[in-house]
């Protein structure tokens, strides 16, 4: 989208949105990797979409700083917060509902879920066709380990610094999520990484990607959001409606 001008932009498109950050991920990964991360399965998603869309499918430039609070103990993120970013996702639907049909954020970054629920939510309250998807895959580790990583060596295999002697915070989140509320991410992992690079490849990197692109499309095909804008994927059966 950024390179097209406005006359080859046709009626009522589908716009995917990237929401990324800016900050720390190891002293492995580029403080973009969120970004980047959702700037390729937005596009590639994208590509996956134009052929049974009825119409375009734009990408438009990433959102590129997030809410990033817990990382703040680190050189290099910046954090616009909660708050900021949310009334950016909202004026952005606004602005777009101008002449888009359909706007989709496709998030990079964990901490930016309450600003996204926010948002969307409002959104569709206000009668606007938005909503977004994330791109995490089951089992993945939470932040800086083999899944980023692996899916930056895919990726962007320039911005990625050696890693054989990078450790992180191995336990699972429910065990140092007291920590980490009450002190960042600093408080438990002073490398920044929550998870383990080891092992990662290219290759596993390629699958972790073609995995995320392929929930975007499908959530995307479906059609169907919760409350929150949280599109829903058609390949989870819906947990049954209690009987009284």
């Amino acid at each position: 989208m950024a390179a097209a001008a406005w006359t080859d932009v046709g009626a009522a498109p589908l716009v995917l949105v990237p929401v990324g950050s800016c900050e720390q991920h190891g002293p492995h990964l580029p403080l973009s990797t969120d970004t980047v991360i959702a700037e390729a399965v937005a596009a590639r998603a994208a590509d996956a979409l134009r052929p049974d869309a009825g119409g375009q499918v734009l990408v438009a430039p990433a959102i590129a700083f997030g809410a990033s609070g817990e990382h703040a103990g680190f050189p290099g993120t910046v954090s616009i917060g909660h708050e900021a970013l949310t009334a950016v996702l909202v004026e952005t639907v606004r602005s777009l509902a101008l002449w888009a049909g359909r706007v989709v954020f496709v998030n990079g970054h964990g901490g930016n879920v309450p600003a996204l629920d926010a948002a969307a939510g409002r959104m569709r309250v206000e009668g606007h066709d938005a909503a977004w998807a994330g791109c995490g895959v089951p089992g993945g580790d939470a932040h800086a380990g083999f899944t980023e990583t692996s899916a930056m060596l895919h990726l962007a295999p320039d911005l990625v610094r050696p890693f054989g002697a990078v450790t992180g915070e191995t336990r699972p989140l429910a065990a140092i999520m007291p920590d980490l509320v009450a002190g960042g991410v600093r408080a438990v992992s002073p490398s920044g990484v929550l998870g383990d690079p080891a092992g990662a490849s290219a290759e596993r990197g390629r699958e972790i990607v073609a995995d995320m692109v392929a929930s975007v499309v499908r959530r995307i095909g479906g059609g169907r959001a919760d409350e929150r804008g949280r599109l829903l994927d058609p390949a989870v059966p819906r947990s049954p409606v209690p009987r009284a």
